[in-house]
């Protein structure tokens, strides 16, 4: 539980918070305090497990006597009825915890499964899959732990760790050139990269010497001529409604990266249950 990020700790603290408030109302109603159970997590589909370590935080946040363990590693592919992790102790704290528990060990499974659809998409080629800051509000974290843990590479955690001039800056600006003056006058120190959205912004980007290029929303033709253009002075970073059928495509025109919103927007929430033994 120590080796995860505060912020997921914290989001463990709230999400019991909500749900527990004051107490579980039915488990502490029905369940005499001294029974005891245990139960076992079961995979009801086919896919990448991930979040266990955090599904026992939760359950140790809950009660300590909570005996947790884990049956299966994190980022293993796991097959539908698989049991996944093993639990036993106080039968109304494994009750209780049940429900966080399982949101975010479906959560975290869901979107390290689609991230690894699209790393084996791309298997064989120089690209990275990178993901967004579309994350759920408050599971940042988490969100980027799981695509981690799905094979992919973290993007920018937040707006305060690389400076992503985006076409809103540049207009604001005036142009490329002005908003990267700006951009190293303001002396953070931080990586810079630029959204290019035609190849002549890929142009006056490189004569900046900027580190990388995003390009917005480019055909795989206009992102090939980039690559040949760009001959390595900068990282490339492909963006903009890709999809398992279209990214194969955008990784052979030799771009460094592709990110994908998706991987934390849209991924479905892995299926997972809690079946218990009295």
């Amino acid at each position: 539980m120590s080796n995860l990020h505060p912020d997921i700790l914290e989001a463990i603290r709230r999400a019991l918070q909500e749900d527990i408030g004051q107490g579980d109302a039915t488990s502490n109603s029905i369940i005499p305090l001294q029974a005891q159970m245990s139960g076992q997590i079961i995979a009801k589909q086919a896919g990448i497990i991930a979040g266990l370590d955090v599904a026992e935080a939760v359950c140790r946040a809950v009660d300590a006597e909570i005996d947790f363990r884990a049956l299966a590693g994190e980022g293993d592919q796991v097959e539908n009825r698989q049991i996944v992790a093993a639990l036993s102790g106080p039968a109304r704290s494994l009750l209780t915890a049940e429900r966080a528990a399982l949101n975010f060990l479906g959560r975290m499974s869901g979107i390290a499964t689609l991230t690894r659809q699209f790393v084996d998409a791309v298997a064989g080629t120089k690209a990275s899959i990178l993901d967004t800051r579309k994350t759920a509000p408050g599971l940042r974290m988490l969100d980027k732990l799981a695509v981690l843990r799905g094979g992919g590479q973290n993007h920018r955690i937040g707006l305060y760790d690389m400076i992503l001039i985006k076409d809103n800056h540049i207009d604001f600006a005036g142009s490329i050139t002005e908003a990267v003056n700006r951009a190293r006058a303001a002396g953070s120190g931080l990586q810079i990269e630029v959204e290019a959205r035609t190849l002549q912004h890929v142009r006056e980007s490189l004569s900046l010497g900027v580190e990388r290029i995003l390009l917005d929303n480019m055909t795989p033709a206009m992102m090939s001529e980039a690559v040949q253009m760009t001959a390595g002075r900068a990282k490339l970073e492909a963006s903009g409604n890709v999809a398992l059928e279209t990214v194969r495509a955008i990784a052979e025109t030799g771009v460094d990266y592709i990110s994908i919103g998706a991987l934390t927007h849209s991924a479905k929430v892995f299926d997972v249950s809690l079946d218990f033994i009295r």
